[in-house]
């Protein structure tokens, strides 16, 4: 029977302990996630599809795991995406499915080597908040787009529960760094009843 992961993932901290259990995680993480009905990575695509005409304008998933938002994004219509993530063993599982057009191993410490510009657009689904990235890595993708650009990510219910996250997405809009395009509360993983924020905010 394999190992259970997603009642240690949201205690998780740190760079090497988050890679670690993602690792460990990659060859199991979509039949348990899947059997609770994840439906983040569909969210976020839906969202983008409807504020994104040209869908062939490169696209980052960042934090792309094993290739589930990569998916719904292409089922969506988005034709060029890439993928970056810490975990080596993720990647390896993203690869397989040949949805992206380039993959790359990010340090989670450090801000992606993206020249901004380069993408349209930016997804990050499910990356930031308890168990994973932590709230400052947003303010790095927001950096690696140029203005115009969207970002795409979500807050799940234990992230909500610390309010520093949100007070940084309400900062920036408050200061007119970004404007806010789609924000949307509904189901992450209900099998675990746990929900989360979508939200697609634009850089000006």
């Amino acid at each position: 029977m394999a190992e259970k992961f997603l009642s240690k993932v949201y205690t998780v901290s740190g760079v090497d302990e988050t890679r670690a259990i993602y690792d460990d995680w990659s060859a199991s993480y979509e039949a348990e996630i899947g059997e609770n009905g994840y439906a983040t990575p569909g969210r976020i695509a839906a969202a983008l599809a409807g504020l994104i005409a040209d869908k062939s304008r490169p696209l980052l998933d960042y934090g792309c795991g094993t290739g589930l938002g990569g998916l719904a994004l292409r089922l969506q219509g988005f034709s060029v995406i890439d993928g970056m993530d810490l975990s080596p063993e993720m990647l390896e599982q993203a690869r397989a499915k040949h949805l992206y057009r380039h993959l790359a191993i990010v340090a989670g410490d450090a801000p992606p080597p993206v020249d901004p510009g380069t993408y349209g657009a930016i997804a990050a689904v499910g990356v930031i908040g308890s168990g994973a990235a932590p709230v400052s890595v947003l303010a790095q993708l927001l950096d690696c787009l140029a203005p115009g650009g969207l970002l795409a990510f979500s807050f799940n219910d234990h992230t909500l529960e610390d309010p520093s996250y949100a007070a940084v997405v309400d900062g920036w809009l408050r200061s007119g760094a970004a404007v806010e395009r789609f924000r949307e509360h509904g189901p992450h993983l209900p099998g675990i009843g746990l929900g989360a924020n979508v939200y697609v905010i634009e850089k000006t």
